[in-house]
């Protein structure tokens, strides 16, 4: 299936990867949000179960071996070209996740990978839904 102009929606899934006050970020190197900060995660491959991707995704962006926690939710995400057609239509599955091993190193399709303080995140203008889930994310742990 095409990733641009699909026949359908894709299922993506993101790992909120948090440890203490910082949250890991990825600059994307591809469209459609290339240059930009935003969630560990990809597409769910065929057979896969939805934490198994975010372990998978997680690790391919960003090194980190994560453990997969409580589901932080669940959004819609449509970009549309300059016609209005649907460019790219993903459905995003979001957990929070725990680092348990590896190093962190940008890899896959990520440009650049970091640690992000919580209160350096007004200023990355990420995706508003991004925002809302990463916030859900420190709200969980008491952050």
């Amino acid at each position: 299936m095409n990733r641009e102009f699909p026949e359908l929606p894709l299922v993506g899934v993101g790992a909120i990867i948090i440890e203490g006050n910082r949250v890991v970020l990825v600059k994307r190197a591809h469209p459609p949000i290339q240059g930009h900060w935003s969630i560990p995660g990809g597409v769910l491959e065929v057979g896969e179960m939805v934490r198994e991707a975010a372990v998978r995704e997680a690790c391919e962006e960003t090194g980190l071996i994560v453990e997969p926690g409580e589901l932080l939710g669940v959004y819609d995400r449509i970009l549309r070209d300059p016609g209005q057609r649907v460019q790219y239509h993903y459905v995003l599955i979001d957990f929070l996740c725990r680092p348990v091993g590896g190093e962190l190193i940008a890899a896959s399709d990520a440009a650049d990978v970091r640690w992000f303080a919580r209160e350096e995140l007004p200023a990355l203008n990420l995706a508003e839904d991004t925002l809302d889930v990463i916030k859900k994310g420190f709200e969980k742990l008491g952050r």
